[in-house]
């Protein structure tokens, strides 16, 4: 019996001891958020609180039908358009703010993020930072008031079409004809009239070796593209400024929100 004992003790010396896990302080589990805040964030607190504004980005290239190279900073309208739909169901939502800053993109897709912009019942607006070219030009004027940095730019040019094209009078009145889709969008939505958006866009010498013309803050808001030059902070007033618009409006109308 005592030979058996000394076995089992004897094996049981020799197997490694296993170390328990380390039960993190309460410093450390502090610390966790801060240090997750800085690797998402670039700071040491993040942005907390709900708002009763919704924040949209459109930046790089509006992503269409197809997948653009992986080191292409895009837009894909498949991401934007739920968020706008969740974004008009939610009550918890008054106002959307929605910050461009787009070399432009596919045409269609461009074309059916404006409109669903256009056709939100609640209060927009747009920003636009750095520039907002090509199809971004409708994007931009499809809220309900929109605004320019005084830096920012604006392409406006005639379609292009990329890849294989067949020669023929037929494909000159398809390009015609979804361009007009673009003209009568923009000057729908703003107070540019038809010939200035046409003679802007069909304009020689001013883009190298292209056609149309670039547009900067301070004479888009002359042509009536846009209406006003300013940033983030005009923006956000102007939004609640449109939101208590709303509110008093539902109000004397007899209806309660």
């Amino acid at each position: 019996m005592n030979n058996e004992m000394n076995k089992r003790q004897m094996s049981k010396s020799n197997q490694p001891e296993t170390e328990l896990p380390e039960v993190p302080d309460k410093e450390d589990k502090g610390m966790a958020p801060v240090t997750e805040a800085i690797q998402q964030f670039g700071q040491t607190q993040s942005p907390a609180g709900e708002s009763n504004i919704f924040c949209m980005t459109i930046i790089g290239q509006v992503e269409g039908h197809l997948i653009l190279p992986p080191q292409n900073k895009t837009t894909k309208y498949e991401h934007i358009i739920p968020q706008l739909v969740a974004a008009e169901q939610n009550p918890r939502i008054e106002g959307i703010l929605i910050i461009l800053n787009t070399v432009g993109g596919d045409v269609e897709a461009g074309l059916a993020i404006a409109e669903m912009i256009a056709s939100l019942s609640k209060p927009t607006v747009t920003v636009v930072i750095g520039g907002g070219h090509s199809i971004g030009v409708p994007i931009a004027v499809a809220s309900t008031y929109s605004l320019i940095a005084g830096s920012a730019t604006m392409t406006i040019h005639p379609i292009r079409m990329n890849g294989l094209v067949i020669g023929v009078p037929q494909t000159f009145e398809y390009m015609e004809k979804m361009q007009e889709r673009v003209v009568r969008f923009v000057t729908t939505h703003s107070n540019i009239s038809e010939e200035m958006f046409k003679e802007l866009m069909f304009k020689t010498g001013e883009l190298n070796r292209d056609i149309g013309t670039a547009v900067g803050s301070a004479d888009a808001v002359k042509y009536g593209l846009m209406d006003a030059v300013g940033g983030i902070g005009q923006a956000i007033a102007q939004l609640n400024q449109l939101i208590g618009d709303k509110k008093q409006t539902i109000q004397v109308g007899g209806y309660t929100q």
